[in-house]
């Protein structure tokens, strides 16, 4: 079969097995290898991807769920001169990961949450990330990061 849906911006087809998850679609055969797949079971949040606005986990979200939506991954958040996205560049400067695995699925967790409440507490920004789980940063870097972002996102188009 074949799906189409917008992904970071643009109009995709692509040809899939109804089986396919959201998650194979974007790594295999679109070549975006920013969405990470640790748990295959809605656990991790690595494979974090936003559809329609909102978070899903692409490691069971089925690529034919995806029709006519739209997609963003961490490759989509950078604007069109190449510049990161204040969400990416807080991750960076805040030193908010290490190995980078849980980064992408992190990132868009917080976006959405930012999309939904520009001034969020810590105690909304624990609670939105806890389906994100990272083994080596403790945390504290994380939720800096995002209340950095907050911050820059407030001047931010």
């Amino acid at each position: 079969m074949t799906v189409e849906f917008q992904l970071n911006g643009e109009p995709v087809s692509v040809a899939i097995e109804p089986r396919h998850t959201l998650a194979e679609v974007l790594t295999r055969k679109l070549r975006l290898t920013g969405t990470k797949v640790s748990c295959e079971a809605e656990v991790c949040g690595a494979c974090t991807v936003l559809v329609d606005g909102l978070p899903v986990s692409s490691c069971t979200y089925l690529a034919y769920e995806a029709r006519g939506k739209n997609v963003v991954t961490i490759e989509g958040l950078e604007d069109k001169n190449g510049n990161l996205h204040p969400l990416q560049q807080s991750f960076i400067d805040e030193f908010a990961f290490q190995c980078g695995f849980c980064t992408s699925g992190m990132i868009l967790s917080a976006k959405a949450l930012l999309d939904e409440n520009p001034n969020p507490t810590d105690a909304e920004i624990i609670d939105h990330l806890d389906g994100n789980i990272c083994r080596c940063t403790g945390y504290l870097p994380i939720l800096k990061a995002v209340r950095t972002a907050a911050t820059a996102m407030e001047n931010y188009s």
